[in-house]
């Protein structure tokens, strides 16, 4: 076992000039890992098997301890209350054994065989201390800690008040029920340590959080800060260590120890994030004219707005980010129709392809733009008000036609994106915002169809005809009539170039020829007019 020598201690306190405890040559106490606490509780196991006619197999233990200089036990008297004759306790009346070959204590007490066995581990050596520390694991482990009691008074306010001056003569205090023996002996040991910080730089961040639990138990307050500027210093690797870390910190913020500063990485004096900041990320992203940058930086945004959303937020802050949002939207719409105006002058049809390509870019850009915040909105269920907006776009439609297909297309994935939210009920705009949509919108989607098919990598055909049918079948009667058979004719003539609306078809065939709700109901449709009437 090594012993490390200390430098002479002022005047009117204990000289101590060896400290009787496992310490590396820096001061630090080397405790055993959980892997030889194991190793060696696994060999109790034989002596716990009960044998009919052997003794118990005494030679065996002699072998493993051939190695060692066994000390002869000493006498020491021990205060009613602790360290009792309870065959639990591990007093001063058995043999130390080092902690690198810790084997089972061997005692003469009657009857030990229908006892469970525990795993005896001592740090020290009696003679040089003046109190010994019984650490009782619920494993079965022991650990007997030999050091010194103005030491300990000194460090923890627990032992402080436990080594009164009226119980000041105890030569062995008991801890049951330790649920991690191991931070026990090492927090007890940082109190023999001149640098603590040092020695815990070289340890990882659960292994603190850890030695933060007892320290806190035992009232280890320079433990304590040593441990809070590591936590502040260190960087914590993935989310659930983080949680750990907040967690153990958060359990003191009441105890009125200076956590703020770990708690300022995750936490901000500033109740709700500025407007101003979500503001000029949108800006950012928006404006941002590298499409690789653009693409990977939109995901992790719309990602990152998508977990914001799982959790409960109060309806001030959503409102600010909605209208945040919103304003983007307009701006980009507005860009939009202006582009598109450019794009329909006579000149720009006259200009070379590299002069139109600026004009042509700008348009895909914006496109993209406005389909990215649709998706913000669709996944916050805030995005009723862009349907109303893109809706009202009469003239952006209009100028919709007259420009080349190739570069049009893109807008048509905006108004598929609508159709798909309402189908899923992402969106729930009204009727008369509803049939606008269809009809400023449908035939225009139906025109790109082609093209939608085969230059966008995000389009699912399937849920797109979906979610057109399922809007159309949300409209009156007569209005889906009208729709659907504008829509007839252009699959009769484009066919797969066509959306297949077949299943709303069918369904409005069903409402239309079969009646089922009218004729059980007897004319309801009429009834209620009649009431409205009267009314």
């Amino acid at each position: 076992m090594a012993e490390i020598k200390l430098p002479r201690v002022e005047q009117g306190q204990t000289k101590i000039r060896n400290v009787p405890i496992a310490v590396t040559p820096e001061g630090f106490w080397c405790c055993p890992s959980p892997v030889v606490f194991q190793k060696t509780l696994k060999a109790q196991n034989p002596l716990n098997k009960p044998k009919s006619s052997s003794p118990p197999p005494k030679t065996t233990i002699q072998k493993k301890q051939n190695p060692l200089v066994e000390k002869k036990p000493t006498s020491t008297p021990l205060r009613p209350g602790f360290a009792s004759d309870n065959p639990r306790s591990f007093g001063c009346d058995t043999p130390s054994i080092s902690a690198a070959n810790a084997v089972p204590e061997r005692t003469s007490r009657p009857k030990l065989e229908n006892m469970p066995r525990k795993v005896a581990i001592e740090f020290g050596e009696p003679g040089t201390s003046n109190i010994k520390v019984v650490l009782l694991g619920k494993q079965g482990f022991c650990v007997k800690l030999s050091v010194h009691k103005n030491v300990l008074i000194e460090n923890s306010s627990f032992f402080a008040n436990k080594l009164s001056e009226e119980q000041f003569g105890l030569s062995s205090l008991e801890i049951d029920d330790c649920e991690d023996v191991e931070s026990y002996v090492e927090t007890v040991g940082l109190m023999y340590c001149k640098d603590m910080k040092q020695r815990l730089m070289k340890q990882s961040v659960s292994r603190v959080l850890r030695v933060l639990k007892v320290a806190e138990l035992l009232g280890f307050s320079l433990c304590i800060k040593s441990c809070l500027e590591y936590l502040e210093a260190v960087p914590w690797v993935g989310e659930e260590e983080e949680e750990k870390v907040v967690s153990s910190v958060l359990r003191l913020q009441g105890e009125g120890v200076g956590v703020s500063p770990v708690l300022k990485r995750v936490s901000s004096d500033v109740s709700n994030p500025p407007n101003d900041t979500l503001s000029h990320i949108m800006e950012l992203v928006l404006k941002s004219n590298e499409e690789r940058g653009r693409r990977e930086m939109k995901s992790v945004v719309l990602k990152l707005l998508r977990e914001n959303n799982s959790v409960p937020n109060n309806a001030g802050s959503a409102d600010i980010c909605s209208e945040t949002i919103y304003t983007s939207c307009r701006s980009c719409l507005n860009s939009l129709v202006a582009l598109f105006r450019q794009a329909n002058e006579p000149e720009f049809a006259d200009k070379s392809v590299h002069n139109k390509e600026p004009v042509v870019k700008q348009i895909v850009l914006e496109a993209d733009n406005l389909s990215w915040l649709l998706e913000i909105l669709a996944i916050r269920q805030a995005a009723d008000e862009f349907a109303l907006m893109w809706a009202s776009q009469q003239e952006l439609a209009a100028l919709h036609s007259k420009i080349p297909v190739v570069t049009r297309y893109r807008i048509s994935c905006i108004t598929a994106r609508l159709f798909v939210g309402i189908g899923r009920g992402e969106l729930l705009p009204s009727k008369d915002t509803r049939q606008m949509l269809l009809q400023t919108w449908l035939q225009p989607l139906i025109d790109d169809y082609s093209w939608l098919q085969h230059g966008c990598r995000s389009f699912d055909r399937k849920v797109v005809e979906e979610g057109i049918g399922r809007t159309i079948l949300t409209l009156p009667l007569e209005e889906q009539q009208s729709i659907l058979l504008s829509w007839l004719g252009s699959f009769l003539k484009a066919g797969d170039n066509c959306p297949n609306l077949q299943r709303a078809f069918e369904v409005w065939w069903r409402r239309t020829f079969i009646r089922p709700y009218v004729d059980a109901q007897g004319n309801l449709v009429q009834s209620d007019s009649s009431m409205t009437s009267k009314e």
